[in-house]
């Protein structure tokens, strides 16, 4: 069986203001392609199909139109929710679904209640666990502790128990969660886009949980992780922040034997822009000929000079004109200033703002930025000559 694992696609997600639905339409054309040219039997979407719990609708419709044309392809699909989905909105009408050979899985009631998908050696159990929160399922459940350790020992419990009743069935578990070997390895494989899912500061579980199913295709981490030959993370197919600029996105392509996981590929996905970051003074920036092979990236910016120089966005456009963020990181500048406490009795508004201005830009104002500081002050100012309104009781 040739299975393909693919996870937080994040529909309707931006990147620093820049829409992205058109390239997650092109990742869906090329997932499509995958599946044909590769002969995929099953796709697994393991959580974060949306970016958010009330999805855009132009969002609902890619999401529509992919789960039809994947209906309609050779393989089966089994998609779980994960914590930036809304459960019940994602999980709408699954029954219906599951007829089209589309089986959604969003409830924690369903965990250890299987897909099974045939091939030539039988059945593979295919177990989706939605993100489950502690919280939600600690009562019914019955949990003694509050994490999501606790909570995926109890699922997994509950998909060893349906699985021990089913002789020589392979078996694939999906879950969305913050899984590592430990916390400096969690550190190491988190990025910026991620939501942070901690619960009392508890929220990385162990890799061993997952010990005894043929693979585990995990999902909320957005960079591709091999946590154990039949353990791993797909990753994002696009990049959702800066951090992910040198991450190699795409899907694992899972082939199961007759004794289980045999081999594992991993399939790139198209890149729309590539991602890049640079730091110096602008004027190096917009001259030096070693960064002519980032003009078309999707650029962060920070720029160290001295004094914050003006019109600092529009000036990298010149040459980048891709670039998305811009910092300021000034070298040489004194960092040991300690906390601003100005002197005000006496000034008038119009000198405190403009000692503002020069103390944090490390620049005086021009002309026209004290003219308009004039402007704002005056606007905000009290009229002294108004007639000051006559009290309750009072003698007008």
């Amino acid at each position: 069986m040739r299975i393909l694992h693919t996870s937080d696609w994040h529909l309707g997600r931006s990147f620093h203001r820049v829409g992205l639905l058109d390239h997650q339409a092109a990742f869906v054309d090329h997932l499509l392609s995958v599946v044909e040219q590769e002969e995929v039997d099953l796709v697994v979407v393991s959580g974060d199909v949306y970016d958010r719990a009330l999805p855009p609708v132009d969002a609902v419709e890619l999401a529509d139109e992919t789960f039809a044309r994947l209906a309609a392809s050779r393989a089966q699909v089994v998609v779980t929710s994960g914590n930036h989905d809304s459960q019940i909105r994602l999980g709408f009408n699954a029954r219906l679904a599951d007829a089209a050979g589309v089986h959604l899985r969003t409830r924690w009631q369903d965990v250890g209640a299987p897909v099974l998908v045939e091939d030539r050696h039988g059945p593979v159990a295919v177990y989706g666990l939605p993100y489950l929160e502690p919280d939600a399922v600690r009562l019914p459940w019955q949990l003694n502790g509050r994490s999501h350790e606790a909570t995926l020992t109890e699922a997994m419990r509950r998909v060893h128990t349906d699985l021990d009743g089913r002789a020589g069935a392979r078996s694939v578990v999906m879950a969305h969660a913050f899984v590592a070997g430990d916390a400096e390895r969690g550190a190491e494989m988190a990025c910026e886009s991620e939501r942070d899912i901690s619960v009392g500061g508890l929220q990385i579980a162990p890799t061993h949980l997952f010990t005894g199913v043929d693979y585990a295709a995990l999902g909320h981490l957005h960079g591709r992780h091999t946590l154990s030959e039949s353990v791993r993370y797909s990753g994002s197919p696009l990049a959702y922040s800066f951090s992910e600029a040198t991450h190699r996105k795409g899907s694992w392509l899972v082939e199961l034997g007759r004794d289980g996981l045999e081999r594992v590929d991993f399939v790139d996905a198209p890149v729309p822009r590539r991602l890049a970051t640079l730091r110096g003074s602008l004027e190096d920036l917009l001259v030096d000929p070693a960064h002519a092979a980032l003009e078309d990236c999707w650029l962060q910016v920070t720029l160290t000079d001295a004094r914050r120089p003006r019109h600092a966005m529009d000036r990298p456009r010149s040459r980048f004109p891709e670039t998305l963020l811009l910092s300021f990181e000034p070298e040489g500048r004194r960092t040991d200033r300690g906390p601003l406490v100005p002197r005000v009795d006496g000034r008038s508004d119009l000198d405190v703002a403009l000692g503002f201005v020069a103390e944090v830009r490390e620049l005086e104002a021009t002309t026209e930025e004290a003219l308009l500081l004039q402007l704002a002050c005056d606007s905000c100012r009290v009229n002294e000559d108004a007639d000051r309104p006559v009290e309750v009781g009072e003698v007008g």
